[in-house]
């Protein structure tokens, strides 16, 4: 039903990078939530009065919650699909995030009083009188809640949307704790044991993990997380086949929200090459960027000896101590100054950010390499932290 919506109302449906169609995306996937969930809530809440069952009453407004957080997540694409400003030169993207994180503080508050209230049930026992209708709820809800789940983790895998895919987690929480409330109405049928106020805790406790898994994802790309290494392997495909640029380093991705990506990078170029078609390869390399990837970028020009053969025979001296040393670490930006004793090798080397050592460590044992091959080598080093 959601691909059929989806051609039917999103005709531009391909382009998820443009702001106006992920907000498309989010109002089809919230107002599907938002009936759904008000038609859960009704049946399992009068399923609930009828039956005097604590936990099916807290599975009912878990249900009218979801709700309200289908609308915020609309309200959330909505703002984040507007133009940029004066005041927001990047755009409004990050909105995305805050609505999903906004959706998961619900989801934690919601997990947290179903919590208390089943507590309550435990100390004060009441019997619950499952009904045939009761258990057809349940088993309706957990069937629709799989489905939700479905759409929403293709959606959240399509748009690479946080928002979402706290929504499609959400959805399968709400599925184990309907199955839990399901469980619950056998045991108390079959053994008369009552374990109503129990499965409620555990109907609870499910949507607290939901919550705290959505806003690990929410939290994470508003602080500033690690690029995806597939959008870094894509950037380097595109830029390395440009026969001009010789290696690249200082990668760093600037994320203002989906589809508003901002990069800059060094490319490595040869010293020796003319500088007007070296600035026009750059220049091509920007606007593919932008065309392919839908990100600007700013490309820096280092200028590589790279038919120097001393030039040359310094730095593969120098790559071989590194790899000996860890060959996780790489070296750039590598050059060389003759002087009357000694000679100067100056170089950056990325190291990951839980190297098992520290850069004064690095250094030295780097330098002490360097005087064994010759004495006459002097180090000149800078470390780059975990940057590419």
């Amino acid at each position: 039903m959601v691909t059929f919506l989806i051609r039917l109302f999103i005709h531009d449906r391909e382009n998820i990078q443009s702001p106006q169609v992920r907000k498309q995306y989010g109002f089809l996937s919230g107002i599907l939530g938002i009936c759904l969930n008000l038609l859960l809530f009704a049946c399992k809440f009068a399923a609930g009065l009828l039956c005097s069952s604590i936990s099916i009453i807290a599975d009912a407004f878990n249900n009218l919650s979801d709700a309200g957080s289908s609308i915020i997540t609309m309200i959330g694409f909505r703002m984040a699909a507007q133009e940029a400003d004066n005041d927001h030169p990047f755009g409004h993207g990050r909105l995305e995030y805050i609505s999903g994180l906004i959706v998961s503080i619900l989801i934690l508050l919601m997990g947290a009083e179903l919590v208390r209230t089943s507590i309550v049930r435990i100390l004060h026992p009441q019997a619950a009188d499952f009904t045939p209708y009761a258990l057809g709820i349940l088993t309706a809800s957990i069937l629709t809640k799989l489905y939700m789940y479905r759409y929403n983790k293709a959606l959240s895998a399509r748009l690479d949307s946080p928002a979402l895919k706290a929504t499609a987690a959400d959805s399968l929480s709400d599925s184990l704790a309907s199955f839990a409330v399901l469980a619950s109405a056998i045991v108390s049928q079959l053994s008369g044991y009552d374990i109503d106020g129990w499965c409620g805790v555990l109907v609870g406790l499910f949507i607290l993990h939901g919550g705290i898994e959505a806003a690990k994802d929410t939290i994470s790309p508003l602080l500033g997380q690690a690029p995806d290494p597939d959008f870094i392997q894509k950037i380097k495909q595109i830029v390395q086949e440009y026969d001009d640029v010789l290696g690249i380093h200082d990668l760093i991705v600037h994320d203002y929200g989906p589809g508003r990506r901002m990069i800059s990078l060094h490319a490595e170029v040869p010293a020796g090459g003319n500088i007007l078609a070296l600035h026009d390869t750059i220049d091509r390399i920007e606007k593919r960027l932008q065309t392919q990837l839908h990100c600007s970028a700013v490309i820096h020009m280092d200028p590589v000896m790279n038919e120097d053969q001393e030039t040359l025979q310094c730095r593969q001296i120098v790559t071989d101590i590194v790899r000996q040393i860890d060959d996780t670490l790489s070296l750039h930006d590598f050059r060389i100054v003759k002087g009357a004793a000694y000679t100067n090798l100056i170089f950056d080397i990325v190291v990951p950010y839980k190297a098992p050592y520290t850069a004064n460590e690095l250094t030295e044992r780097i330098e002490a390499c360097l005087k064994a091959e010759d004495p006459s080598y002097h180090a000149v080093i800078q470390i780059d932290q975990g940057i590419l």
